[in-house]
């Protein structure tokens, strides 16, 4: 049976266990959010030896030339000697600049990262504790503008990382993972096209970064912005939106409760078969989303999604 390195520790596993599994039945600590492939928490180094990898695209091509592979997609068939990822030697450092309650349930951390980082709007970076709890998140702030990558933070129901962020203060470091594309991006060729960008939740951080880019780049086609919460005093960046609103005629802001959400949606209707629709938060929602602007005649090229998967526990 295949043997499984990782520095002093030697386990032997059955053929073709899931790589992820086997290091947390060895007891071996490696994060994991999605099990997916998407979030990058579990990323593992192959020092000697190749795993069965079912999601080779995942990582970007330097990336698996340095060794890199995703645990929960990797398969033990022959011995493996890996290193789980080291925040301290693997990661960027970072220090938290800010913590802001932007309601009961959202919270936005600011860092300053060691070095700049280069990234776009729509993309999402695994962040690590101190205490080495690890969980991706997107970036709300936006390149080129903000000194800070600034993170919405939903704290509602109990995880690891969230409950570790209530504790975070101004000063505290942190370290930065895996920076993902994601699905949600502006593209300048869309400039004259309708834009519509639904979010649940704080999957309007990402959403957020994305208007503010198309604004910076004057997108000239209208653009719809629907957030959907838990209730109305979770709508976190009503104020910023309706101050974009107020300075560019084209935007349109439409805050909706759970309650609400079902005769909104009913009356969407596309006043261009051009419309281009960027959804993200809960699968669910995301789902409710995606299937209300199919019914509504979009097609589902024209619709762009990234869903928020449920925290690890």
């Amino acid at each position: 049976m295949p043997e499984l390195r990782v520095g002093e520790r030697r386990l032997v596993v059955e053929p073709a266990s899931n790589l992820l599994d086997a290091l947390h039945g060895g007891g071996i600590a490696v994060p994991y959010s999605c099990r997916a492939g998407s979030c990058h928490a579990c990323l593992v180094r192959c020092v000697r030896g190749e795993p069965l990898d079912a999601k080779p695209d995942a990582l970007d091509e330097s990336r698996r030339e340095q060794g890199w592979r995703l645990a929960c997609q990797c398969r033990v068939v022959d011995d493996l000697q890996i290193e789980v990822f080291d925040p301290l030697r693997d990661g960027l450092p970072a220090r938290i600049d800010s913590c802001t309650w932007l309601s009961a349930q959202v919270l936005r951390l600011r860092l300053l990262p060691q070095q700049a980082l280069r990234y776009r709007a729509g993309q999402h970076l695994v962040l690590w504790s101190e205490s080495g709890v690890a969980r991706p998140y997107s970036l709300a702030s936006l390149p080129g503008e903000d000194p800070w990558l600034e993170f919405h933070l939903d704290c509602r129901l109990s995880g690891a990382f969230s409950d570790a962020a209530r504790q975070f203060k101004p000063g505290d470091s942190v370290r930065l993972g895996e920076l993902r594309g994601g699905a949600l991006h502006y593209d300048a060729d869309w400039q004259t096209r309708p834009l519509w960008l639904l979010a649940a939740g704080t999957g309007l951080a990402p959403l957020y970064a994305v208007l503010r880019e198309a604004l910076r780049q004057d997108h000239r086609g209208a653009i719809r912005v629907i957030h959907l919460a838990h209730d109305r005093t979770e709508h976190y960046l009503a104020d910023a939106l309706a101050a974009l609103a107020a300075s560019h005629a084209q935007l349109q802001i439409e805050l909706l409760s759970a309650a609400e959400l079902p005769a909104a949606l009913a009356e969407l209707r596309l006043v261009s078969r051009q419309t281009l629709a960027l959804l993200c938060g809960h699968p669910d929602s995301v789902e409710t989303f995606a299937r209300r602007l199919y019914l509504a005649g979009l097609p589902r090229s024209q619709v762009f999604a990234d869903v928020f998967l449920p925290h690890a526990r």
